[in-house]
């Protein structure tokens, strides 16, 4: 891969450029794993209820509504492949620089619809299902509003957080606290989750419109610039995220060769060095 992507840098570097800011990345799992999408796909299908909302803003941000109200957003099987249309929409809107998730009516998600649930109640397909989220689902910054409150409740349910959640949960919030939000169902509030780092701001609003608003703004920090410039940052975290360190060495190395020379760069040298405030 390393030296395929060296050897296109050298011949082609605009087809490069674009090849590797679409570049959706390679899914987690595949048929070697025992995983097939289609067939998870016709399984889901079968489920219908909620939607997954998208509305692309001007100013490159994307908001995604989870929109299942009467189920306290949990997600239909047909929810779940929205999402993954709607995901890769947004690695192909150019434009794109950030993305707020929310759920509709004060709630973000219940996690999985039991009728799906209840339907699906084999452990191979209890696997499948979780690799096909864990195939789709992207990280993010998490906020939380000052009424909000956070609760694992896999344990009532008889399994463990699944699409990724466990994992993602130690990743964030370190495996000791993980462990006492998990094995004791614990209710987490804003405080107390801004507190162990499970959320990165707490939001002053508690009503939906002004709230949204507000995620707007605190978002707006981190998103001044470039898309290509902002797309490509998150790319490179991501890539000493998740792969080894030689493979996100070169990952880095080809994703600078999407920027440098690009027209963002070429202003910055022009300026000598007088960055913006």
């Amino acid at each position: 891969m390393g030296k395929e992507m060296a050897s296109l840098l050298k011949t082609s570097p605009n087809a490069v450029k674009k090849r590797l800011l679409h570049q959706i990345g390679l899914s987690l799992y595949n048929t070697s794993h025992g995983f097939h999408e289609e067939e998870v796909k016709k399984k889901l299908e079968q489920f219908p209820g909620g939607s997954i909302d998208l509305q692309k803003e001007n100013n490159g941000i994307g908001i995604l509504t989870l929109n299942n109200p009467s189920k306290m957003n949990a997600f239909s099987g047909v929810m779940m492949l929205q999402l993954l249309e709607k995901v890769i929409e947004l690695e192909n809107w150019t434009e794109g620089k950030g993305l707020i998730i929310r759920g509709a009516k004060n709630t973000f998600s219940s996690g999985s619809d039991l009728n799906a649930v209840k339907a699906l109640g084999t452990p191979e397909d209890g696997m499948a299902v979780c690799m096909f989220m864990q195939n789709t689902l992207t990280r993010f910054m998490r906020l939380m509003t000052t009424e909000s409150e956070i609760r694992f409740v896999h344990k009532e349910m008889g399994i463990i957080p699944s699409w990724g959640g466990a994992t993602r949960l130690v990743e964030i919030i370190g495996g000791r606290q993980a462990l006492k939000v998990l094995s004791g169902a614990l209710k987490l509030d804003s405080e107390k989750a801004l507190n162990i780092g499970m959320v990165d701001d707490i939001l002053p609003s508690s009503d939906e419109t002004e709230c949204l608003k507000e995620a707007q703004e605190w978002l707006q920090q981190f998103i001044k610039g470039p898309p290509e410039v902002i797309r490509a940052l998150k790319k490179s975290v991501s890539s000493c995220k998740e792969l080894c360190l030689e493979e996100a060495l070169q990952r880095e190395r080809d994703i600078l060769g999407t920027v440098w020379g690009g027209p963002a760069n070429l202003e910055a040298v022009a300026r000598k060095g007088k960055f913006n405030k």
